[in-house]
């Protein structure tokens, strides 16, 4: 049975403390392979410092769009031995390439609430308790912009930060998906309520399944690290929990795949499938 829901305040305080402060990670991160590089270069020329290529391998037409960017941007390219590209991404796929850029600039919460208004859809959110795989994290943000999130939220404590695994991963999506990471996500989730917005946590133990629920509102997803789920704590705070049915045997599924329907579902009660619907 469909959900009820009631409305929410939409005021937004503004001296009221906000869920993230704007701050930068590492000092420098390294971004490899063609995709993510691209993408760094297309969506934040600006924070590239340099490109290292490595002769030979880069193929033809990638490498014409990234010495051109390069060029326009005033970015140094350096030609480097594939041993140095080896070293930099610790064995990871580079395929030529590696980007260093300045540290990952993380939104603030209010910017993801600013951008669902600016598009003019009710926020779609993605909340992340205790994600730690680079490659789940990368994976969810790929999904999340690809189907229409406005944003992820990740905790500073026991969760990886934007590194260039999860860009890789992500295939190029951290360059587009705005990235909040704040102190205390149960903060975050009340904060999120005061705006107006309803809190889902994805939970396998929950009687509701998640096409009986309204995901078409404003709404925050929360999901939690493959097998210890959603800490209780942070259940706590949240408006309802909802179970992905499955047929099978195994009674999971890995986070980022469990984020992934959710989203999905959540972009089709929008009416986001339909041919011609934007974000």
């Amino acid at each position: 049975m469909a959900r009820q829901r009631s409305s929410r305040g939409s005021e937004r305080g503004g001296d009221r403390e906000r869920g993230g402060d704007r701050e930068r990670g590492e000092q420098q991160r390294y971004v490899y392979g063609v995709n993510p590089v691209l993408e760094s270069l297309r969506a934040h020329a600006e924070r590239v410092e340099r490109l290292l290529i490595t002769e030979g391998q880069l193929a033809a037409k990638a490498a014409a769009e990234i010495f051109s960017r390069a060029r326009d941007a005033g970015i140094r390219v350096e030609r480097v031995p594939r041993e140095r590209l080896a070293a930099l991404t610790d064995g990871g796929v580079h395929q030529g390439v590696v980007a260093e850029l300045r540290g990952f600039e993380y939104a603030d919460v209010q910017d993801l609430l600013d951008a669902a208004e600016a598009s003019g859809r009710p926020p779609l959110l993605v909340v992340l308790d205790g994600i730690q795989d680079p490659h789940n994290f990368g994976a969810i943000v790929r999904s999340a912009h690809a189907l229409g999130a406005h944003g992820v939220i990740i905790a500073k404590d026991r969760a990886v930060p934007v590194t260039g695994v999860v860009a890789k991963a992500s295939a190029g999506a951290v360059e587009h998906c705005p990235i909040a990471r704040v102190v205390n996500l149960s903060r975050t989730l009340e904060e999120l309520k005061e705006a107006g917005v309803w809190i889902a946590a994805a939970d396998p133990h929950s009687n509701e399944p998640m096409w009986s629920a309204r995901l078409d509102g404003p709404l925050a997803l929360v999901v939690g690290a493959e097998g210890a789920g959603v800490r209780q704590g942070v259940l706590e705070h949240c408006d309802f929990r909802l179970r992905i049915p499955m047929l099978g045997q195994v009674g999971s599924l890995n986070a980022s795949v469990s984020a992934a329907i959710l989203l999905y579902e959540a972009a089709r009660q929008r009416g986001m499938s339909r041919p011609g619907a934007g974000r």
